[in-house]
């Protein structure tokens, strides 16, 4: 029983560190705003276009960040589901059938 839970706390750890290494952007305004994060939802970057910036006001880009950055959290979130889905198929793969009747 300890085996395996020392077995999924390892794996935990290992899908943390390979989400540290994965990065998604979020964008909006046609990549005008984008933003860059790690698979464990921490912000990398926040890119504005210089233009964009120059011609844009306060709430516009406020509000275009909010948009950025949900798409990555979102992104982010679709990354970290596939790798845990991944690591739970390979642990836990034999026991798929038990459960179906």
């Amino acid at each position: 029983m300890f085996d395996k839970l020392f077995e999924v706390q390892a794996k935990a750890g290992e899908v943390k560190q390979r989400l540290d290494n994965i990065t998604v952007t979020g964008a909006a305004e046609g990549g005008k705003i984008s933003v860059n994060a790690t698979g464990n939802k921490v912000i990398q970057s926040i890119n504005i276009d210089a233009d964009f910036f120059k011609d844009a006001d306060k709430e516009e880009i406020e509000e275009l960040l909010v948009i950025a950055i949900n798409k990555a959290m979102e992104q982010a979130d679709n990354v970290s589901q596939s790798e845990m889905a991944a690591v739970t198929k390979d642990m836990f793969g034999g026991l798929g059938g038990m459960f179906n009747k």
